[in-house]
């Protein structure tokens, strides 16, 4: 069956002026019948603004620079899975050549001992000690009388774990810095702004006109500034999970630096989901699979578009007995912790489950508003998961460990400027006096960055 859907406007924005749709235009004085008017607006589509993301998973602070920088940990142990051998299968050493990517010099020491893997062939294994180092050369002698397990033109994988050393001899040559990656992002600055001619605010309306924030009056005016007003702070938050830095060679690279937001931090640096959503169990667990390999954290929150939420439901209530194979509902077992009967409203919804972690879902309304991201194809999202809590980085601007929330914005801001939110009124009507401009102009303005922090740990769903 099809469903049919109302017209909607893609530009809501309120006008400043009277217009045929909020005021009386038919004056005919010899029609004896007045029309019945309902003269409070009416709200149709509800709570419009899409942002609380931020707020419910995040926090802000001030920062007092151009460019905001952290360091995150490297990982604890070495291990490289590009490998190859200058022997051949079953001698007693071999000179093994790294080619990882990005790996200038081994941090391999002589005395240490390697696991050994071949990548195709789980049944080639060796064990062997380093004997010697040399730039991406580790020479090593086998523990195995059949020497090397593999052949030349096999690539392997290989990790310490650990070290042996005969009696009377020297400790351990050289050591290791700790791996540390530095991170950063610059602040952009948001701007908007709502004008009107002093004669428009003198103008009274017939319809009583209310906003989110609960606004009301019948001047026209204060509507569209406080839609204005709801609309930058909305802004102010699509702006952090949308923004790009802009790219050498780009036509935004003149006059834009553009920044790291939300979704470009979890593209470079994370973990992306694509091809539909996880629908199952085995789908689920490869993601638990991906997060063990990362920061493991225990407690982690989906915020999900509707499709994707249902398909959660619809794969916690097959787990729970409630939906039979041909999909409909079965009476084998209920939703929660007591039996629903026929007076009971059936909750068909879930809000987390456990699988190897916590996840906890919530719907996010930025991926269903049409006005937004909801409805489109190209790029599409319909989720991202979320660790829960904190971690401890290296604040390059504090020059200490610093306790901060995964997700976090900073401001701008010093003992004299604060642009976390700044709003300000110019010209001379609505009691500002600061121009001979015969109008109000309401000017909004932020400067802010958003920072990703263990972005590994994070997860973006795409269709």
């Amino acid at each position: 069956m099809a469903l049919n859907t109302p017209g909607y406007s893609l530009q809501p924005a309120p006008t400043k002026q009277a217009t045929p749709a909020n005021y009386i235009t038919n004056f005919d004085f010899l029609n004896q019948y007045l029309p019945d008017t309902y003269e409070k607006e009416f709200e149709r589509y509800g709570n419009r603004s899409v942002s609380s993301f931020l707020r419910m998973v995040g926090a802000e602070m001030p920062s007092n620079s151009d460019l905001i920088k952290w360091a995150e940990q490297g990982r604890l142990h070495i291990k490289y899975t590009n490998v190859s051998s200058g022997s051949a299968a079953a001698a007693d050493t071999a000179t093994l050549t790294i080619a990882d990517t990005g790996v200038t010099a081994a941090a391999v020491r002589v005395g240490q001992t390697l696991m050994i893997s071949d990548n195709s062939d789980s049944t080639l294994t060796n064990k062997a000690i380093v004997t010697a180092v040399s730039g991406l050369d580790v020479t090593v002698a086998y523990y195995e009388a059949g020497g090397q397990t593999f052949g030349t033109s096999d690539t392997v994988t290989m990790f310490i774990y650990g070290s042996e050393f005969g009696k009377g001899t020297e400790g351990m040559s050289g050591s290791l810095e700790a791996e540390d990656e530095i991170f950063e992002n610059s602040p952009i600055i948001i701007k908007d702004k709502y004008s009107v001619s002093g004669s428009d605010m003198a103008q009274i309306g017939w319809v009583e006109v209310t906003t989110e924030n609960g606004a009301t009056g019948y001047l026209w005016y204060l509507k569209s500034e406080h839609e204005t007003r709801l609309r930058f702070e909305d802004y102010l938050e699509t702006a952090m999970i949308e923004a790009v830095p802009a790219e050498t060679g780009s036509g935004a690279i003149a006059t834009a630096k553009g920044s790291e937001g939300l979704f470009y931090a979890i593209e470079d640096r994370g973990n992306v989901w694509s091809g539909g959503n996880p629908t199952n169990l085995g789908e689920f667990d490869d993601i638990v699979a991906r997060l063990d390999k990362q920061g493991a954290i225990e407690e982690n929150v989906l915020f999900v578009n509707r499709s994707f939420s249902f398909d959660i439901d619809d794969m916690l209530a097959t787990l729970n007995g409630l939906v039979n194979t041909t999909g409909g509902a079965s009476n084998a077992a209920s939703f929660g912790l007591f039996d629903n009967d026929v007076d009971m409203a059936l909750n068909l919804g879930f809000s987390g489950f456990r699988r190897g972690y916590d996840f906890y879902k919530s719907d996010w309304k930025y991926l269903n508003d049409i006005t937004m991201r909801g409805g489109i194809v190209g790029g599409a999202v319909n989720g991202v998961l979320v660790p829960a809590g904190s971690t401890t980085v290296y604040d390059q601007v504090l020059g200490k460990n610093a306790k901060r929330p995964y997700l976090h914005v900073r401001y701008r801001a010093s003992e004299t400027e604060d642009r976390r939110m700044k709003t300000w009124v110019t010209g001379s009507a609505g009691g500002a006096y600061t121009s001979s401009l015969d109008a109000m102009e309401v000017h909004f303005l932020s400067e802010r960055a958003l920072c990703t922090l263990g972005a590994n740990n994070f997860v973006l769903f795409n269709a």
